[in-house]
């Protein structure tokens, strides 16, 4: 099983994404301090969930599906691997490698994505 959390926002206007035996489990929409000035203030967030055979297509849709220009990621967490998926790249790392989940950020920070919004946890589950 695979689980996560996904901004709307961060979606391009016309994605469609299928996958199947994906879950959502839970919609909230919240005011944001920190966003960027290419981000609204108001992000609408969902959390979900899916089989574990299905995690790496979603992972491909979601690197397809989220806007480049507005500095977004996505991430889900599969057994004891994390996900971050950035426009176009994806990566995939056990929770608690200091090195895995540096070279993330550090990709992050290149597309201009600021340090509060790179606060993903990292729990050696």
């Amino acid at each position: 099983m695979f689980a996560g959390r996904l901004i709307l926002e961060s979606l391009r206007l016309g994605t469609d994404i299928q996958t199947p035996g994906l879950r959502i489990d839970r919609i909230l929409r919240v005011p944001v301090a920190g966003a960027t000035d290419q981000q609204p203030d108001e992000w609408s967030i969902v959390d979900f969930r899916g089989p574990a055979e299905a995690a790496d297509r979603f992972a491909k849709q979601l690197s397809i599906a989220l806007e480049p220009t507005r500095h977004w990621y996505a991430d889900f967490r599969i057994g004891a691997d994390h996900v971050v998926i950035f426009p176009g790249r994806i990566f995939r790392y056990r929770t608690g490698d200091p090195g895995g989940h540096e070279q993330a950020v550090a990709y992050g920070r290149s597309l201009g994505i600021p340090d509060s919004q790179l606060d993903w946890g990292e729990v050696d589950d």
